[in-house]
Formats: C-alpha cells, structure tokens, sequence
C-alpha cells in the first residue's frame, strides 16, 4: 500500500500544548477525562448531545441548505440561546427554570463558597 493511502496520525510531543491546558494551568483546574457514550460518568453531556441532534440538526439539515460552517453555527447559537434563555427545564437543578435562570439564581451561592474556599 502506498504512503498516499494510509491514514495519517499526528503525533503531539510533550513540548506541544494546547491554550486550553495554559488555562486550566493558570486557574488550577484539573483535567479530567471520560469515557465517550458512557451515560453512568458523562450522562448530563450525553443527554445534551441527544437534545442538540433530535432537535436542532435533524430539523435544521431537513429546513435548509447551510452555504457555510459560519450560517450553521450562526443558527446553532440561536438554538442554544433559545435553549439556555427561553426554555423551562426540568432537569436535575433547574426545576422549571430556565438553565440562564438556574445559573443567575445560584451565583450568590457560588460566591459564597468560593470565599470560603
């Protein structure tokens, strides 16, 4: 088999870092990983990914011929505001409020501990 044909891997040194890692670095994060579609450690993402396919993809590839990248993601942010802005939910933490709504409502609590962290 030829050079041409076979799949390319690229190959990251230990000199080679991404800007996410100096981030997580400066604000002492730690990077943790989990294994993908695996509901019992990454279920609430899973879920979301789920949501994103059934409910904005599947329509928005059905309703329209996208010319760019850039015209999808423009109607994908609008989607996640929507999602994040407008929609009651009623996941774990939000109990009929909104995701932005749940998040506004629980700052001064995030506050709290950070101080006392």
């Amino acid at each position: 088999m030829s050079g041409a044909h076979r799949p390319r891997h690229r190959v990251l040194w230990q000199s080679e870092h991404h800007e996410y890692e100096l981030y997580l670095a400066v604000e002492d994060v730690d990077h943790t990983r989990t294994k993908t579609k695996s509901p019992q450690t990454n279920g609430i993402v899973e879920r979301f990914h789920k949501t994103v396919l059934d409910e904005f993809y599947r329509g928005a590839f059905r309703k329209k011929i996208y010319g760019s990248i850039a015209e999808l993601q423009t109607d994908l942010d609008a989607w996640v505001r929507s999602y994040n802005e407008e929609r009651p939910h009623q996941g774990r933490w939000c109990f009929g409020k909104t995701p932005m709504q749940t998040f506004v409502d629980g700052m001064p609590l995030a506050k709290e501990k950070m101080i006392a962290a």
